[in-house]
This record gives C-alpha cells, sequence and structure tokens, in this order.
C-alpha cells in the first residue's frame, strides 16, 4: 500500500478513468507532474463533480482523450486555456454534465447500483447532448417522468490529503466528494503530507472524516503534494505560480515554455 510517488503514478495505466476533485479539494498535483513527466496518454478525466488546474494541465500535454465532468474551471483565474483549446481544436471528447448528475452517478457506483434517478434534467439542453441518459415514468407516480443516470465507476481515485495512518486510512475532512470518489472507483491512490502511527479511526474527531483503508490501494508520503494550488488547513496556493501559468497557457509557445520549466524542476527534484 506504501509506495514512492514513482510507483504510484506508474500504477495509473495510459487509457484510464481517473476521477479528480475540484481545486479546492486535495489536488495531488505532484502525481499530475508524474504523468507529464511520463508523457501519459488517453487519460479520460472524472470531475467529482468539476475539475480546475490538474485538469487543463493534463489536457495541454495531450495526456487526456476525454473528459465528463460539469465544468473545468480555473475559478478567479478565468478560463481553463487548454481545455478551451482543446475542445474547440476537437483534440478531446466531453461527456458534458451537471454537479447533480456527476454525484449521482457516482453514488450510483458507490452503492453497486447500475443508475441513479435524478429530477431537474428534464427540459435542459443536456437532455439532447446525453444519449445515455434515460427518461422513464415514475413507476410509484402518475405522470411523473424521471431521469435515470448511468453509474460512473472510475478506474482510480486520485487525490491528496494531510495526514494517513500506518493501517492505510487518510482523513479528509469535510471533502466529502473525496470520499465518494474512493467508494465509487475501482482503485484510490493518495498523497499525503505525512502518514501518522496511530490510528485516525480511533480519534472521535478525526474517524468521521476519514476514509477507511479497506478502499485506499496506495499512499505516498509527498511534502506540499499539492502546491501550487494548496490545501486546506496546511498551505495556501500560489498565487503567483498560477497566474503565471494561465498567462503561458493561453498560446502554445507559452504552454510549451512552461512544460520545460516543470520538466527541469522536476529533474532538480
Amino acid at each position: 500500500m506504501f509506495c514512492s510517488l514513482d510507483e504510484l503514478v506508474a500504477r495509473i495505466a495510459n487509457g484510464a478513468s481517473v476521477a479528480l476533485g475540484p481545486d479546492r479539494s486535495g489536488c495531488a498535483m505532484a502525481a499530475v507532474r508524474g504523468l507529464l513527466a511520463r508523457g501519459a496518454r488517453d487519460l479520460k478525466l472524472i470531475g467529482v463533480p468539476q475539475i480546475g488546474f490538474q485538469a487543463d494541465m493534463l489536457i495541454g500535454a495531450g495526456c487526456v482523450a476525454q473528459v465528463h465532468t460539469a465544468a473545468i474551471t480555473l475559478g478567479e483565474y478565468g478560463l481553463a486555456p487548454r481545455f478551451v483549446k482543446g475542445i474547440k481544436s476537437g483534440a478531446i471528447d466531453i461527456l458534458d454534465s451537471t454537479c447533480p448528475a456527476m454525484h449521482a452517478g457516482l453514488q450510483a457506483a458507490e452503492k453497486g447500483l447500475p443508475f441513479m434517478p435524478l429530477r431537474g434534467l428534464i427540459g435542459s439542453d443536456l437532455m439532447r447532448a446525453r444519449a445515455d441518459w434515460k427518461v422513464i415514468d415514475n413507476p410509484f407516480g402518475d405522470d411523473d417522468p424521471i431521469v435515470l443516470l448511468p453509474a460512473i465507476q472510475p478506474d482510480i481515485a486520485l487525490f491528496h490529503a494531510r495526514v494517513a495512518d500506518r493501517d492505510g486510512n487518510v482523513w479528509v475532512g469535510v471533502a466529502r466528494e473525496l470520499m465518494l470518489a474512493a467508494h465509487a472507483a475501482r482503485e484510490t491512490y493518495v498523497t499525503v503530507e505525512r502518514v501518522q502511527e496511530h490510528s485516525l479511526l480511533d480519534d472521535e474527531a478525526m474517524a468521521a472524516g476519514t476514509i477507511s483503508g479497506l478502499y485506499i490501494c496506495a499512499i505516498a508520503e509527498v511534502k506540499q503534494g499539492a502546491w501550487p494550488v494548496g490545501l486546506a488547513g496546511c498551505y495556501e496556493e500560489d498565487r503567483a505560480y498560477l497566474r503565471e501559468y494561465v498567462e503561458l497557457a493561453a498560446s502554445d509557445e507559452g504552454f510549451a515554455a512552461w512544460m520545460k520549466n516543470t520538466a527541469a524542476v522536476e529533474r532538480a527534484a
């Protein structure tokens, strides 16, 4: 279960579907840089329920074939430039969704169900774009159509957390979307700031926000593993770095320069 960062990244095969959380939810940026350095290909990214810098960087590097998400956004930093270009050029496919629909599909997989019903989608443009969403009559009501969403089961859930223990339990606090992703995915890989000796599940203050080691397949201890995005309770995002990324990624030449610099930093590390 416990491994190096390189070993963890090597487990993520080309073509795998990978669940990633939004920028506020423990981004495994060190692992993402490992995927960039390896030249990963044909990944299918699944937003839980949306994605940010992780996705844009992977798309720009040509690592991604498809995204299934409610949004790809860089928040206050603006549009995700590599994602926008990838969609316009046709380099990547997108399965457009909503936040409730992403959660519902993952919840179906979490519960071992083939689908999950959801209200609020009928009449939206998304219904024309998603042939895999089915409308049925509510069997317990009259004149009450409802949408069935297929289960979303990622091959891998990938995220960064503050702490794990020697039993493989991982604390994510209030980031319940990460717990959902871990429950839904076939395998879960986590980078953490530190590994502690005593069990998180024995601590009443921590247990409710802890993912059982039963769901965790690989853990790598990586200090500052969420940098430059930041990790709640540990360190802030590197605003200057993120602004620079957005400026450079606006052009092919700028993104190539960013990639070259990133590769140099990884070699130095």
